[in-house]
């Protein structure tokens, strides 16, 4: 019997439904269309997930709303006090370093949900590869960046009168290495899980904020001391913060610093799949997935 005939064979399907079936191609496992569908899949599932549970709605919109408010009063008292550009600086910086946060923060707890829900072996065991798996959480976590990224801005210019776009062109090579960056980190932490367990689920929440200090959000790499600025150089979203500074001090976009933040992305990228690459090899070869499943 032929995977059409099995199709066809559901009482459910009405003639027309069988017809549809038996016409349907059968996509052959490698090619282009099927990793298409098998990643599609993976963002459904989230999607339908992220549907029926309002907390994971509520959590979308909660968590930057609530540190937009505290930054951006906080910018206009300083701002009162007559202290120059503050609020466009650090509403800025806080909206970019969602960027960053989210894009790393979401990836991960995508993958942690995975294993509170024991699905993970599930995963693993599903005709679905690793590159498949990730490349569907990363789009997914991309949709609900989107989503986070527009409320805050939004509430940005509604109650502090700043505008993201005044960034100009500026902001798209912005939000793309620090996309990058993003989940660069969350590939390394889901590796990092593989290897120690649930123990080390922490880091899914621990990484993007040990390297804040070193991106110079909020402050020029020029007031760290002078070993930290040596780190902040091989941090990519350093380039960035002080990119956008320059951009709105009217000091036009340093093209220069910002292509050495993409050839450190690329790096951390490579870095980061290779790691992964060499966790699950390891995890798969000692039985470690099993424990997942527990």
């Amino acid at each position: 019997m032929t995977a059409a005939d099995g199709l066809g064979s559901d009482p459910r399907l009405g003639a027309a439904g069988k017809l549809a079936a038996a016409e349907r191609p059968i996509l052959q496992p490698a090619s282009p269309a099927a990793r298409r569908r098998r990643v599609l899949s993976v963002v459904l599932r989230d999607f339908y997930v992220l549907r029926r549970s309002v907390p994971r709605m509520l959590e979308i919109v909660y968590w930057p709303t609530v540190e937009l408010l505290i930054w951006g009063y906080l910018s206009v008292f300083l701002q009162a006090r007559r202290v120059p550009a503050v609020v466009a600086v650090l509403l800025g910086g806080v909206l970019l370093w969602q960027v960053l946060f989210r894009s790393q923060s979401e990836v991960s707890m995508a993958f942690l949900e995975d294993i509170w829900s024991r699905n993970l072996l599930n995963v693993f065991v599903a005709p679905l590869t690793s590159a498949e798996y990730l490349t569907g959480v990363v789009a997914f976590g991309a949709l609900k960046l989107v989503v986070n990224v527009a409320l805050m801005a939004a509430v940005a210019l509604v109650l502090y009168g700043f505008g993201l776009f005044s960034l100009g062109p500026a902001l798209v090579p912005f939000m793309a290495l620090l996309l990058l960056m993003g989940w660069a980190l969350a590939i390394v932490t889901i590796g990092v899980i593989l290897r120690f367990g649930q123990s080390a689920e922490v880091i899914a929440w621990a990484m993007a904020f040990a390297f804040q200090p070193f991106a110079a959000v909020f402050y020029p790499v020029s007031v760290l001391p002078v070993a930290m600025q040596w780190v902040a150089r091989l941090v990519p979203a350093s380039y960035v913060f002080e990119g956008m500074r320059s951009v709105l001090a009217d000091r036009g976009l340093p093209w220069g610093t910002l292509g050495m933040a993409a050839l450190l992305d690329v790096a951390y990228v490579v870095g980061a799949l290779a790691f992964f690459r060499r966790m699950l090899v390891k995890v798969r070869a000692n039985g470690g997935l099993s424990r997942f499943g527990e």
